[in-house]
Parts: structure tokens; C-alpha cells; sequence
């Protein structure tokens, strides 16, 4: 794939944080999905996460919405988060 700035890639090198995740090869970062839509998946958003002592989701170590081969593999998924999203029928 070749990386170019598009609707299934971008990467923001002018970000003070770039690439946000140490040992992250900057050249295949991918910035679309900042903030990883699948985070309210909890345990099923099938990337790389701790919980800390408080019990908050720490995705600080995971990679896996900023390599650009998984776009397709997120996408896929937005089913499951508007389940989430849903309002329930009282």
C-alpha cells in the first residue's frame, strides 16, 4: 500500500505528539483514527490495553488503530459500536 495522505490515511508529522506511541514507526503511523473508535469496545476491541488501578482502559502501549492495514478491520466494526450507541426500546 502505498501511504499518502487520503480518506484511509494520514499522518499528522506537524503534531507535537507524533508519532504518540514510543517505538511506533513514524514512516506507517497512521493518525486517522486518533482516538481509536474502538475504545468503548472494552476487552473486544481486539488491540493491546492494561486497566489501571482504577480501572480506566490504558491504551498507551497499543498500535493496532494506527497501523494502516487495520482501516479496513476498524471499519468493519462500527456495527458493533453503533449497537453500543443504541437506545434501548423501554
Amino acid at each position: 500500500m502505498e501511504l499518502k495522505n487520503s480518506f484511509r490515511f494520514f499522518a499528522n508529522r506537524d503534531c507535537a505528539y507524533f508519532p504518540c506511541h514510543p517505538g511506533a514507526d513514524p514512516q506507517r503511523f497512521n493518525c486517522l483514527f486518533c482516538y481509536c473508535p474502538l475504545y468503548a469496545l472494552g476487552p473486544r476491541c481486539g488491540g493491546k490495553y492494561t486497566y489501571d488501578a482504577d480501572g480506566i482502559k490504558d491504551c498507551s502501549a497499543c498500535t493496532f488503530p494506527h497501523n494502516p492495514d487495520h482501516y479496513d478491520v476498524i471499519v468493519n466494526r462500527f456495527q458493533e459500536l453503533a449497537q453500543l450507541a443504541r437506545r434501548k426500546q423501554e
